[in-house]
Protein backbone atom coordinates (compact mmCIF):
# COMPACT_ATOMS: atom_id res chain seq x y z
CA UNK A 1 0.00 0.00 0.00
CA UNK A 2 1.50 3.49 -1.04
CA UNK A 3 1.20 6.89 0.77
CA UNK A 4 -1.32 9.09 -0.73
CA UNK A 5 -0.09 11.97 -2.32
CA UNK A 6 -2.06 14.72 -2.87
CA UNK A 7 -2.00 17.03 -6.03
CA UNK A 8 -3.93 20.02 -7.10
CA UNK A 9 -4.18 22.44 -9.87
CA UNK A 10 -4.42 26.30 -9.14
CA UNK A 11 -3.89 27.30 -12.55
CA UNK A 12 -3.73 26.49 -16.78
CA UNK A 13 -3.34 27.16 -20.11
CA UNK A 14 -3.92 24.48 -22.67
CA UNK A 15 -2.11 21.38 -21.44
CA UNK A 16 0.32 23.39 -19.30
CA UNK A 17 -1.18 23.55 -15.09
CA UNK A 18 0.49 24.69 -12.19
CA UNK A 19 -0.51 22.85 -9.23
CA UNK A 20 0.75 21.74 -5.33
CA UNK A 21 2.34 18.91 -4.30
CA UNK A 22 1.58 17.89 -0.87
CA UNK A 23 4.12 15.14 1.02
CA UNK A 24 4.38 14.58 4.11
CA UNK A 25 7.94 16.85 4.53
CA UNK A 26 6.88 19.83 2.85
CA UNK A 27 4.29 21.49 -0.04
CA UNK A 28 5.89 21.66 -3.75
CA UNK A 29 4.67 24.02 -5.99
CA UNK A 30 4.81 22.74 -9.18
CA UNK A 31 5.95 22.90 -12.50
CA UNK A 32 9.15 22.39 -10.27
CA UNK A 33 12.60 21.31 -11.19
CA UNK A 34 14.62 18.68 -9.31
CA UNK A 35 18.72 19.04 -8.33
CA UNK A 36 20.25 15.51 -9.00
CA UNK A 37 22.15 14.83 -6.01
CA UNK A 38 23.47 10.95 -7.72
CA UNK A 39 25.53 10.31 -4.96
CA UNK A 40 23.64 11.60 -1.91
CA UNK A 41 24.87 14.77 -2.51
CA UNK A 42 24.43 17.75 -4.65
CA UNK A 43 28.28 18.06 -6.12
CA UNK A 44 30.59 21.29 -4.76
CA UNK A 45 27.06 22.16 -2.67
CA UNK A 46 26.69 22.04 1.26
CA UNK A 47 23.05 21.59 2.79
CA UNK A 48 23.66 25.39 3.65
CA UNK A 49 23.78 26.54 0.26
CA UNK A 50 21.34 24.47 -1.15
CA UNK A 51 18.63 25.80 1.32
CA UNK A 52 19.33 28.99 -0.46
CA UNK A 53 18.61 27.90 -3.73
CA UNK A 54 15.09 28.04 -3.66
CA UNK A 55 15.48 24.48 -4.25
CA UNK A 56 11.96 22.21 -3.60
CA UNK A 57 12.94 18.46 -3.64
CA UNK A 58 16.01 17.01 -4.83
CA UNK A 59 16.61 13.50 -6.54
CA UNK A 60 19.13 10.87 -5.27
CA UNK A 61 20.20 8.20 -7.30
CA UNK A 62 19.61 4.27 -5.83
CA UNK A 63 21.86 2.75 -8.39
CA UNK A 64 25.09 4.13 -7.27
CA UNK A 65 23.55 4.48 -3.04
CA UNK A 66 23.34 0.80 -3.60
CA UNK A 67 26.99 0.38 -4.63
CA UNK A 68 28.67 2.78 -2.23
CA UNK A 69 28.26 3.15 0.39
CA UNK A 70 25.50 0.65 0.31
CA UNK A 71 21.84 1.02 1.51
CA UNK A 72 22.40 -0.64 5.33
CA UNK A 73 25.00 2.16 6.13
CA UNK A 74 22.14 4.47 4.86
CA UNK A 75 19.54 3.29 7.02
CA UNK A 76 21.98 3.41 9.31
CA UNK A 77 22.27 6.74 9.79
CA UNK A 78 18.11 7.03 9.50
CA UNK A 79 17.76 7.46 6.19
CA UNK A 80 18.59 9.97 3.40
CA UNK A 81 17.51 12.96 5.01
CA UNK A 82 19.14 12.33 8.04
CA UNK A 83 22.69 11.69 6.59
CA UNK A 84 22.50 14.59 4.13
CA UNK A 85 21.38 16.79 6.82
CA UNK A 86 18.31 17.92 4.45
CA UNK A 87 14.83 18.43 5.13
CA UNK A 88 13.78 18.69 1.76
CA UNK A 89 11.65 16.00 0.06
CA UNK A 90 13.55 13.75 -1.98
CA UNK A 91 13.00 10.99 -4.73
CA UNK A 92 15.18 8.19 -5.31
CA UNK A 93 15.31 6.93 -9.33
CA UNK A 94 15.37 3.40 -9.51
CA UNK A 95 18.39 2.84 -10.96
CA UNK A 96 17.21 1.59 -13.95
CA UNK A 97 18.33 4.47 -16.20
CA UNK A 98 21.59 3.97 -15.16
CA UNK A 99 21.70 0.17 -15.25
CA UNK A 100 20.23 0.31 -19.08
CA UNK A 101 23.12 2.68 -19.89
CA UNK A 102 25.87 0.20 -19.53
CA UNK A 103 27.69 -2.25 -22.02
CA UNK A 104 27.96 -5.09 -20.10
CA UNK A 105 24.04 -6.47 -18.87
CA UNK A 106 21.81 -9.62 -19.22
CA UNK A 107 18.33 -8.57 -18.97
CA UNK A 108 16.25 -11.30 -17.51
CA UNK A 109 12.68 -11.99 -16.72
CA UNK A 110 14.35 -12.02 -12.77
CA UNK A 111 16.40 -8.64 -13.82
CA UNK A 112 19.18 -7.35 -14.75
CA UNK A 113 22.97 -8.63 -14.05
CA UNK A 114 25.48 -5.94 -15.09
CA UNK A 115 29.13 -5.03 -14.16
CA UNK A 116 29.64 -2.24 -11.85
CA UNK A 117 31.45 0.48 -13.86
CA UNK A 118 33.54 1.88 -10.97
CA UNK A 119 35.11 -1.29 -9.73
CA UNK A 120 34.41 -4.30 -12.13
CA UNK A 121 31.79 -5.78 -9.30
CA UNK A 122 28.89 -7.88 -11.09
CA UNK A 123 25.92 -6.93 -9.26
CA UNK A 124 21.94 -8.21 -9.80
CA UNK A 125 18.82 -5.64 -9.65
CA UNK A 126 15.26 -6.65 -9.42
CA UNK A 127 12.06 -4.91 -8.72
CA UNK A 128 12.39 -6.36 -5.46
CA UNK A 129 15.80 -5.56 -5.00
CA UNK A 130 15.62 -2.07 -5.94
CA UNK A 131 11.98 -1.69 -3.95
CA UNK A 132 14.24 -3.17 -0.68
CA UNK A 133 17.01 -0.49 -1.42
CA UNK A 134 14.85 2.90 -2.14
CA UNK A 135 12.52 1.99 1.07
CA UNK A 136 16.08 1.70 3.20
CA UNK A 137 17.15 4.93 1.49
CA UNK A 138 14.23 6.64 3.16
CA UNK A 139 13.11 8.72 -0.01
CA UNK A 140 9.72 10.41 0.08
CA UNK A 141 9.10 9.38 -3.39
CA UNK A 142 10.78 5.90 -4.64
CA UNK A 143 10.31 5.54 -8.69
CA UNK A 144 9.44 1.71 -9.52
CA UNK A 145 11.78 -0.74 -11.67
CA UNK A 146 11.36 -0.45 -15.47
CA UNK A 147 13.82 -1.31 -18.42
CA UNK A 148 14.55 2.31 -20.47
CA UNK A 149 15.09 1.69 -23.93
CA UNK A 150 17.89 3.01 -25.88
CA UNK A 151 17.18 5.27 -28.97
CA UNK A 152 17.23 3.30 -32.38
CA UNK A 153 15.60 -0.46 -30.28
CA UNK A 154 13.34 -2.04 -32.68
CA UNK A 155 10.10 -2.17 -32.45
CA UNK A 156 10.08 -6.18 -31.37
CA UNK A 157 12.26 -5.48 -28.91
CA UNK A 158 10.42 -2.44 -27.53
CA UNK A 159 7.42 -4.47 -27.51
CA UNK A 160 8.63 -7.43 -25.23
CA UNK A 161 10.20 -4.83 -23.26
CA UNK A 162 6.88 -2.89 -22.41
CA UNK A 163 5.68 -6.35 -21.85
CA UNK A 164 8.17 -6.97 -19.44
CA UNK A 165 8.16 -3.57 -17.35
CA UNK A 166 4.54 -4.01 -16.67
CA UNK A 167 5.36 -7.06 -15.12
CA UNK A 168 8.00 -5.69 -13.30
CA UNK A 169 5.92 -2.27 -12.23
CA UNK A 170 3.90 -4.82 -10.48
CA UNK A 171 5.83 -6.77 -8.77
CA UNK A 172 7.25 -3.17 -7.75
CA UNK A 173 4.10 -2.30 -5.99
CA UNK A 174 3.75 -5.58 -4.45
CA UNK A 175 7.49 -5.30 -2.88
CA UNK A 176 7.11 -1.62 -1.71
CA UNK A 177 5.55 -2.53 1.57
CA UNK A 178 6.56 1.10 3.29
CA UNK A 179 3.20 3.87 4.76
CA UNK A 180 5.15 6.73 4.41
CA UNK A 181 7.05 6.87 0.89
CA UNK A 182 5.07 7.37 -2.21
CA UNK A 183 5.51 5.01 -4.98
CA UNK A 184 5.84 6.27 -8.65
CA UNK A 185 4.85 4.42 -11.97
CA UNK A 186 7.53 4.84 -15.38
CA UNK A 187 5.65 4.80 -18.59
CA UNK A 188 7.42 3.52 -21.64
CA UNK A 189 7.24 2.05 -25.22
CA UNK A 190 9.92 3.87 -27.05
CA UNK A 191 9.20 5.99 -30.04
CA UNK A 192 6.05 4.26 -30.90
CA UNK A 193 2.79 6.11 -30.51
CA UNK A 194 0.96 2.42 -29.65
CA UNK A 195 3.48 1.19 -28.03
CA UNK A 196 2.95 4.65 -25.13
CA UNK A 197 -0.52 4.27 -25.16
CA UNK A 198 -0.14 0.54 -24.35
CA UNK A 199 2.29 1.58 -21.18
CA UNK A 200 0.23 3.70 -20.41
CA UNK A 201 -3.21 2.32 -20.04
CA UNK A 202 -1.47 -0.83 -18.26
CA UNK A 203 0.72 1.04 -15.79
CA UNK A 204 -2.19 2.91 -14.66
CA UNK A 205 -3.72 0.27 -14.24
CA UNK A 206 -1.56 -1.22 -11.84
CA UNK A 207 -2.27 2.34 -9.44
CA UNK A 208 0.33 4.54 -8.29
CA UNK A 209 1.11 7.85 -6.42
CA UNK A 210 2.36 9.69 -10.09
CA UNK A 211 3.47 8.43 -12.76
CA UNK A 212 6.87 9.58 -14.96
CA UNK A 213 7.46 9.45 -18.42
CA UNK A 214 10.79 7.48 -18.92
CA UNK A 215 13.21 6.75 -22.18
CA UNK A 216 13.39 10.17 -23.45
CA UNK A 217 16.72 12.30 -23.31
CA UNK A 218 18.66 9.15 -24.98
CA UNK A 219 19.84 11.09 -27.88
CA UNK A 220 16.60 11.48 -29.89
CA UNK A 221 16.81 15.28 -30.03
CA UNK A 222 14.13 17.96 -29.24
CA UNK A 223 11.75 17.55 -31.57
CA UNK A 224 11.42 13.80 -31.24
CA UNK A 225 10.86 14.46 -27.30
CA UNK A 226 8.42 17.13 -28.22
CA UNK A 227 6.62 14.10 -30.40
CA UNK A 228 6.52 11.66 -27.79
CA UNK A 229 4.75 13.89 -25.35
CA UNK A 230 2.47 14.74 -27.76
CA UNK A 231 1.40 11.35 -27.91
CA UNK A 232 2.11 10.09 -24.71
CA UNK A 233 0.35 12.75 -22.64
CA UNK A 234 -2.64 11.95 -23.65
CA UNK A 235 -3.09 9.11 -22.06
CA UNK A 236 -1.59 9.82 -18.31
CA UNK A 237 -4.26 10.76 -15.72
CA UNK A 238 -4.88 14.78 -15.04
CA UNK A 239 -5.63 13.96 -11.14
CA UNK A 240 -1.68 12.99 -11.07
CA UNK A 241 1.54 14.63 -10.92
CA UNK A 242 3.61 13.85 -13.94
CA UNK A 243 7.33 13.60 -14.40
CA UNK A 244 9.43 13.71 -17.16
CA UNK A 245 12.73 11.73 -16.16
CA UNK A 246 16.07 13.60 -17.19
CA UNK A 247 15.38 16.92 -18.83
CA UNK A 248 16.24 19.99 -18.14
CA UNK A 249 17.53 22.58 -20.38
CA UNK A 250 15.12 25.80 -20.32
CA UNK A 251 13.70 25.07 -23.97
CA UNK A 252 12.89 21.60 -22.59
CA UNK A 253 11.48 22.94 -19.54
CA UNK A 254 8.39 25.08 -21.06
CA UNK A 255 7.67 22.57 -23.73
CA UNK A 256 7.48 19.99 -21.30
CA UNK A 257 5.13 22.37 -19.21
CA UNK A 258 3.54 23.15 -22.21
CA UNK A 259 2.56 19.85 -22.83
CA UNK A 260 1.46 18.55 -19.06
CA UNK A 261 4.29 17.84 -17.47
CA UNK A 262 4.41 19.21 -14.02
CA UNK A 263 8.46 17.82 -12.66
CA UNK A 264 11.16 17.49 -14.43
CA UNK A 265 15.03 16.36 -12.97
CA UNK A 266 18.32 16.85 -15.05
CA UNK A 267 22.23 17.00 -13.81
CA UNK A 268 23.21 20.03 -16.60
CA UNK A 269 22.46 22.42 -14.33
CA UNK A 270 25.30 21.29 -11.80
CA UNK A 271 27.68 19.58 -14.85
CA UNK A 272 27.91 23.21 -16.78
CA UNK A 273 28.34 25.06 -13.64
CA UNK A 274 31.26 23.39 -13.04
CA UNK A 275 32.79 24.31 -16.52
CA UNK A 276 32.09 27.67 -16.04
CA UNK A 277 28.38 27.97 -18.23
CA UNK A 278 26.19 29.47 -16.12
CA UNK A 279 22.39 30.25 -16.89
CA UNK A 280 20.91 34.11 -17.01
CA UNK A 281 17.28 35.57 -18.25
CA UNK A 282 18.77 37.52 -21.21
CA UNK A 283 20.85 33.56 -22.17
CA UNK A 284 23.99 31.16 -21.56
CA UNK A 285 27.42 32.65 -20.52
CA UNK A 286 30.43 31.03 -20.07
CA UNK A 287 32.35 33.23 -16.95
CA UNK A 288 35.41 31.79 -18.03
CA UNK A 289 35.60 33.65 -21.75
CA UNK A 290 38.11 36.60 -21.20
CA UNK A 291 35.95 39.21 -21.86
CA UNK A 292 34.33 38.66 -18.03
CA UNK A 293 37.75 39.37 -16.54
CA UNK A 294 37.13 42.70 -15.43
CA UNK A 295 33.31 42.55 -15.74
CA UNK A 296 32.16 43.78 -12.34
CA UNK A 297 28.27 42.99 -12.81
CA UNK A 298 27.26 40.17 -10.91
CA UNK A 299 26.31 37.10 -13.39
CA UNK A 300 22.55 37.91 -13.64
CA UNK A 301 21.44 41.29 -12.86
CA UNK A 302 17.90 40.25 -11.89
CA UNK A 303 19.43 37.28 -10.31
CA UNK A 304 18.68 37.32 -6.41
CA UNK A 305 20.90 34.24 -5.59
CA UNK A 306 23.93 34.13 -2.79
CA UNK A 307 26.29 33.82 -5.94
CA UNK A 308 25.08 37.26 -7.66
CA UNK A 309 24.25 39.43 -4.29
CA UNK A 310 28.16 39.15 -3.03
CA UNK A 311 30.10 38.21 -5.95
CA UNK A 312 30.98 39.53 -9.44
CA UNK A 313 31.25 38.06 -12.67
CA UNK A 314 35.40 39.01 -12.70
CA UNK A 315 35.58 37.09 -9.19
CA UNK A 316 34.10 33.68 -10.89
CA UNK A 317 36.49 34.64 -14.13
CA UNK A 318 39.53 34.39 -11.54
CA UNK A 319 38.35 31.21 -9.22
CA UNK A 320 37.87 29.23 -12.38
CA UNK A 321 40.94 30.74 -14.06
CA UNK A 322 43.39 29.72 -10.96
CA UNK A 323 41.32 26.21 -10.42
CA UNK A 324 39.52 27.32 -7.21
CA UNK A 325 37.01 24.89 -6.40
CA UNK A 326 35.31 27.59 -5.04
CA UNK A 327 34.22 28.78 -8.27
CA UNK A 328 32.40 25.92 -9.43
CA UNK A 329 30.52 25.85 -5.88
CA UNK A 330 29.42 29.98 -6.43
CA UNK A 331 28.50 28.69 -10.26
CA UNK A 332 26.29 25.68 -8.98
CA UNK A 333 24.78 27.85 -6.18
CA UNK A 334 23.82 30.64 -9.12
CA UNK A 335 22.46 27.59 -11.54
CA UNK A 336 20.39 26.40 -8.93
CA UNK A 337 18.62 29.28 -7.35
CA UNK A 338 18.08 30.55 -11.51
CA UNK A 339 16.16 27.13 -12.31
CA UNK A 340 13.89 27.58 -9.20
CA UNK A 341 13.12 31.36 -10.17
CA UNK A 342 12.97 30.57 -13.61
CA UNK A 343 10.33 27.79 -12.44
CA UNK A 344 8.49 30.30 -10.02
CA UNK A 345 7.95 32.72 -12.79
CA UNK A 346 6.36 29.81 -15.38
CA UNK A 347 4.40 29.20 -12.50
CA UNK A 348 3.37 32.64 -11.76
CA UNK A 349 2.64 33.08 -15.48
CA UNK A 350 0.09 30.46 -16.03
CA UNK A 351 -1.51 31.60 -13.08
CA UNK A 352 -1.69 35.09 -13.90
CA UNK A 353 -2.45 33.86 -17.91
CA UNK A 354 0.72 34.89 -19.18
CA UNK A 355 2.33 31.64 -20.00
CA UNK A 356 2.34 31.53 -24.15
CA UNK A 357 4.12 35.13 -23.52
CA UNK A 358 6.45 33.27 -21.05
CA UNK A 359 7.11 30.47 -23.55
CA UNK A 360 7.49 32.87 -26.28
CA UNK A 361 10.08 34.49 -24.77
CA UNK A 362 12.03 31.49 -23.69
CA UNK A 363 12.11 30.08 -27.44
CA UNK A 364 13.71 33.94 -27.71
CA UNK A 365 16.33 33.72 -25.20
CA UNK A 366 17.74 29.65 -25.59
CA UNK A 367 16.40 28.61 -29.21
CA UNK A 368 17.27 25.13 -30.22
CA UNK A 369 19.48 25.81 -32.47
CA UNK A 370 21.34 28.79 -30.91
CA UNK A 371 24.30 30.24 -31.91
CA UNK A 372 27.48 30.83 -29.20
CA UNK A 373 26.44 32.99 -26.31
CA UNK A 374 27.19 37.01 -26.62
CA UNK A 375 28.22 39.36 -24.17
CA UNK A 376 24.78 39.53 -22.04
CA UNK A 377 22.89 42.60 -21.92
CA UNK A 378 21.57 44.05 -18.04
CA UNK A 379 17.75 42.83 -18.69
CA UNK A 380 14.75 41.61 -16.80
CA UNK A 381 13.27 38.15 -17.23
CA UNK A 382 10.30 37.71 -19.18
CA UNK A 383 7.30 39.22 -17.29
CA UNK A 384 9.04 40.56 -14.10
CA UNK A 385 8.32 43.87 -13.30
CA UNK A 386 8.98 45.87 -10.79
CA UNK A 387 12.42 43.99 -10.32
CA UNK A 388 15.21 46.41 -9.42
CA UNK A 389 18.42 45.93 -11.90
CA UNK A 390 21.51 46.12 -9.88
CA UNK A 391 24.34 48.56 -10.64
CA UNK A 392 27.78 47.50 -11.46
CA UNK A 393 29.85 46.95 -8.44
CA UNK A 394 32.79 48.65 -7.69
CA UNK A 395 35.90 46.87 -6.81
CA UNK A 396 37.02 46.63 -3.30
CA UNK A 397 39.71 47.76 -1.62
Amino acid sequence: MTCPVKFSVQGRSGAARAGTLELARGVVKTPVFMPVGTQGAIRTLSPLHLADTGSQIILANTYHLHQRPGEDLVAKHGGLHQMMNVDLPILTDSGGFQVFSLQKKTVEEDGVTFTYEVDGQRTFLSPEISMDIQQKLGADIAMVFDECLAYGTDKAYAEASVARTTRWETRSKQAHTRPDQSLFGIIQGGFWPDLRKRSAEEIQAIGFDGYAIGGLSVGEGYEVMCEVLDYTVPHMSAEHPRYLMGVGRPLDLVEGVARGIDMFDCVIQTRHARSGVMYTWPGRIRVTDSRFKRDMYPVDTSCSCYTCRNFTRAYLHHLFRVGEVLGATLATIHNLSWFAQFMAAMRQSLIEGRFEAFRAQVHETYPEKAAPPAKPKAAAKPQAAGKRTKKPRKPRS
